[in-house]
Formats: structure tokens, C-alpha cells, sequence
């Protein structure tokens, strides 16, 4: 009860704050193709339950239609005006209204497509135990996604490879240990990371330390060293293309 007036309260305070921002912005997505400035995506929330996400634009119209749900930072579905979206995380922001009518929270796992969410082994499916969020601990560690997934030849491939498996890991991790004081910590590693990530990491691996995550887990939080396949929880190897019906 507690969380859900925080988040209402800040949610609503977020988008009065952010509106001089975001709505020049929602004019340049509209001018560059007179399309409207929102992408609505279809999202899977608490339990299974399914619900509209709201993001400001950040690829061309129909982009969704490719088939590819993972995004690499030199997609050519992004346009001239999503590339500075994405840098300053807008499109999260716009999020902050599904916060507000409580489809998501501040903090909680990110959520996820439904063909991502049907490749969920049955430990990931215990991420559908908190209402998903804007931010959380992944989305510190893997702020540079689109980097990591840059100039690869199977984005979807290499995203459930390198990065859906630690994802899915600090995820549950979450679920289990969370509570306001670590959702106000998340939050501020978060504007931090905007910033610096190396002392967002820094801090974060700290905190996780403290918190009694496991060793492999703060490792990946450290981002110290580069990433390898890893199976998913629940699963006894790493994703492979046949898993995902790429041949």
C-alpha cells in the first residue's frame, strides 16, 4: 500500500516535472514523419497480466512488424530523433503513466514481450511475482544494451545469450529482497548512472554485497569483464538459435 502511494504520488509528480522536456521532444517526433509521438507496446505485467506500455518513439513507424524484438544501439530502426531518446532514457520516462495507473512501478523487473515471456523457464516465471517496473537492477547493469548487442548479426540471439540470463538472475533477486529502502537506492543508482555509470556500478556492487547476493552476481554487476553465454535460470545450457526458430 505503501509503494503504490509512492509511486502514484511520484508519477504523477514525474510527468508535471518532466513535461517541459518531453513535450518539445514529442513535437520533433511528430514533425519528422507526422506520426503520432507514442509507440503503445503490449507488455506482460504482474502475474500474466497483459497491459499497454506506453514509450515515447524512438524507431520509425511499424518497426515492431521486423520480427526482432531485441534493439542494438546502430539499429536502422531507430530514427535521427531516437537516438537522443534513448541516450536520456525519455522513452522510460513517458512510462512514468503506467506508474501512475498502476500497471508498473518505480522499481521491478523490466517487463517483457509475450514471446519473450512463453521462452521463460519456470524459475524466470517468479519475475511475474512483482509488478513490473521502470528501473531495477539490470536496468543499471545493462544501461548500455544497445551497445553490448551493437553490430551483431542475431540481436535476439545474442540479447537471450549475454544478457537475458544476469537479467532474469538480479530480477529474482530482486523479488526476493525487495523493499522501500532498495527501491529508493535503485532509484537514485539510476539518475547516477546517467551520469556515471562507473560509480553507479561501483555503489551497486556494493549494496548488492551487503544484500548477500551471490558472488556471480556481483561479478556481472561490476562489469568488469566481458560477458559469455550463460544459461537462464532453470535451464541446463545456453540459448541457441533453434531455441528462438532462427534455423
Amino acid at each position: 500500500m505503501v509503494k503504490r502511494l509512492i509511486d502514484f504520488l511520484s508519477s504523477a509528480m514525474g510527468l508535471v516535472v518532466v513535461s517541459p522536456i518531453m513535450l518539445p521532444v514529442m513535437l520533433l517526433v511528430w514533425l519528422q514523419d507526422r506520426h503520432s509521438p507514442f509507440y503503445i507496446a503490449d507488455r506482460v505485467g504482474y502475474r500474466g497480466k497483459n497491459f499497454r506500455m506506453v514509450k515515447l518513439r524512438s524507431m520509425v513507424i511499424n518497426a515492431d512488424k521486423s520480427g526482432v524484438d531485441s534493439t542494438s544501439a546502430n539499429d536502422m530502426r531507430i530514427t535521427a530523433v531516437g537516438h537522443f531518446i534513448r541516450r536520456f532514457k525519455l522513452d522510460e520516462l513517458s512510462q512514468l503513466w503506467n506508474v501512475m495507473t498502476g500497471d508498473m512501478s518505480l522499481v521491478g523487473p523490466r517487463p517483457n514481450v509475450a514471446s519473450e515471456v512463453d521462452r521463460y523457464t519456470e524459475e524466470e516465471r517468479g519475475l511475474l511475482e512483482a509488478k513490473p517496473g521502470i528501473t531495477d537492477i539490470s536496468s543499471i547493469i545493462f544501461s548500455d544494451e544497445g551497445d553490448i548487442l551493437r553490430d551483431s548479426a542475431d540481436p535476439d540471439l545474442d540479447y537471450n545469450r549475454l544478457i537475458r540470463p544476469w537479467k532474469s538472475r538480479t530480477g529474482l533477486f530482486y523479488v526476493e529482497k525487495q523493499s522501500l529502502a532498495l527501491d529508493l537506492a535503485l532509484i537514485g543508482l539510476t539518475i547516477i548512472a546517467i551520469v556515471s555509470k562507473r560509480r553507479a556500478l561501483s555503489i551497486l556492487t556494493v549494496l548488492m554485497r551487503r544484500l548477500d547476493a551471490p558472488d556471480e552476481l556481483i561479478a556481472v554487476a561490476a562489469r568488469k569483464s566481458e560477458l559469455t553465454p550463460h544459461a537462464p535460470p532453470g535451464a541446463d545450457r545456453p540459448v541457441v538459435a533453434a531455441d528462438l526458430g532462427h534455423g
